[in-house]
């Protein structure tokens, strides 16, 4: 296995058994069979009952404030560029080429790496303006504003329809209010006295919050498509020999039926695709196996798949 995925093993693992420590006054049965089947099943020289071990107490040498910073500015901009995706409908394994975030901060390479990852895109450009490809449109809630500022209301809306709405939310977010002199001196617009709408440039999806702005590119050239449609296939497959009951290291062979443009995808990229599925040979011969029809992004294309012994 790649380091990678031990790290998140063994990970998983600590967590489970420290839970089960934690969790045994409470639940004193389910922990003791999750605590036997994790550690007394690889350990024979481990206490036989989760009711035997010492409470866990926290290790402060552990905690990594830095790091938990960082990720939660990761999650923060993952949860925001996965919005844009939802919004976008562009399907999550469709590679993205350019995505650009406005933050307090710029990520360093390793946290950039786990957010492209997440959301599937080839750059994350972190940015001071992303001005050039979202603008923001405000209008007053009246719920707030009617009460407090009434006899300004018509002026107010007028000259909120009349800002620069990037300048004006970069007013907001530095200052807490949007002020309005041109209306009256007085007028002091929080967030919760205000309608915000983002908008964004053609080809481009944008969303946010107070701190962090995500924008996605989804101009998508060949070669993305290319790779999306490839990323179907490979997903398609997976599901295929799961369903024909295989196990994790069967070997397989892959037999399809598709028009030209799939066929040159399937062509083109025989060695990545057969690399994933842990595939000895693609044809489009039968091959008297487990045989399903798919649409795969608007192209119909017969799959099969058995076992090469």
């Amino acid at each position: 296995m790649e380091q990678d995925k031990i790290n998140a093993y063994m990970t998983l693992y600590t967590a489970l058994v420290t839970v089960a420590k934690l969790a045994a006054p409470m639940i004193p049965f389910m922990a003791d069979d999750i605590y036997r089947n994790l550690v007394c099943t690889l350990d024979s020289s481990a206490p036989e009952s989760v009711h035997l071990c010492d409470y866990p107490v926290s290790d402060k040498a552990l905690i990594d404030k830095e790091l938990e910073e960082n990720m939660d500015e990761v999650l923060k901009v993952v949860t925001i560029g996965r919005a844009c995706r939802n919004a976008s409908k562009v399907k999550n394994r469709q590679p993205i080429g350019n995505m650009y975030v406005k933050a307090p901060h710029k990520l360093s390479d390793m946290f950039v790496s786990i957010v492209a990852e997440e959301l599937n895109v080839k750059n994350v450009i972190f940015k001071d303006d992303v001005s050039e490809y979202t603008s923001y449109s405000f209008k007053p809630q009246l719920r707030t504003v009617g009460p407090k500022y009434g006899k300004f209301l018509g002026g107010i809306k007028n000259a909120l329809a009349s800002l620069d709405g990037n300048a004006a939310m970069a007013e907001l977010r530095e200052n807490g209010v949007l002020r309005l002199p041109d209306v009256d001196a007085s007028i002091e617009l929080s967030e919760e006295d205000l309608l915000i709408e983002l908008s964004q440039a053609e080809g481009f999806v944008a969303d946010g919050d107070n701190t962090v702005t995500v924008v996605l590119d989804i101009n998508l050239d060949e070669a993305l498509i290319e790779e999306g449609f490839v990323n179907e296939i490979v997903s398609k497959l997976q599901t295929m020999r799961k369903e024909a009951g295989f196990e994790v290291m069967d070997k397989i062979k892959v037999s399809y039926q598709a028009n030209e443009k799939v066929a040159a995808i399937f062509e083109k990229n025989a060695d990545a695709i057969s690399g994933q599925v842990l595939c000895n040979e693609i044809t489009t011969e039968k091959l008297g196996g487990y045989e399903k029809e798919w649409n795969i992004n608007g192209e119909q294309v017969a799959l099969e798949v058995k076992k090469d012994c």
